[in-house]
């Protein structure tokens, strides 16, 4: 099989001490933007022609398709209902100058205290100074559309879901609905 990934010359050159290092920064900064909403800053942690592989959408090329991305998915339902995007754990892979973590993406309480969630397997590949060349974002589709359309039916029953839920429980979210009993 052969590797789509483009090579790159920053392979081997940093310890892990420095991949821990510039993932806990990419942390920091990701858990800010969760507050804060600024997209854009997500986007500049990565160098300007960074691959960017979302494996349901296909592969982002360049810091201006990952910030389009960010911009678009965050801001809608469901990720505009995720409260953060924690890593659960991670490992480092110096000769390859990758981090590799599984993060929780929890959505807002829907009304009743409980955590709604879904996981992800990211590979981020660090280029140096703080930015990233790559990431890949492995993960189930059937589990977060589950789970945000678990989120919608709570909320709907404590008189939370609000018009983007509400529209997104109708189209895209009608696929993930549990099936009703008949009788």
């Amino acid at each position: 099989m052969e590797s789509t990934e483009k090579p790159t010359d920053t392979v081997g050159t940093f310890s892990a001490a420095e991949l821990d290092e510039a993932f806990a920064g990419f942390q920091r900064t990701v858990a800010e933007i969760a507050i804060s909403g600024d997209w854009d800053r997500y986007a500049d942690l990565f160098t300007e022609d960074a691959d960017f592989v979302e494996h349901a959408l296909g592969t982002l090329r360049g810091r201006e398709e990952i910030r389009a991305w960010a911009w678009k998915t965050m801001t809608a339902f469901p990720g505009s209902h995720m409260t953060g995007f924690p890593s659960l754990w991670h490992v480092v892979d110096a000769p390859t100058a990758r981090v590799i973590c599984e993060v929780d993406n929890p959505m807002r309480d829907p009304g009743d205290q409980s955590l709604i969630t879904a996981t992800n397997i990211t590979i981020l590949t660090y280029a140096g100074d703080g930015l990233w060349s790559r990431e890949e974002d492995v993960y189930n589709p059937m589990e977060f559309g589950r789970a945000a359309m678990r989120w919608c039916e709570k909320a709907r029953e404590h008189g939370n879901l609000d018009d983007a839920a509400a529209q997104w429980m109708e189209t895209t979210g009608a696929f993930f609905a549990r099936p009703r009993s008949k009788g």
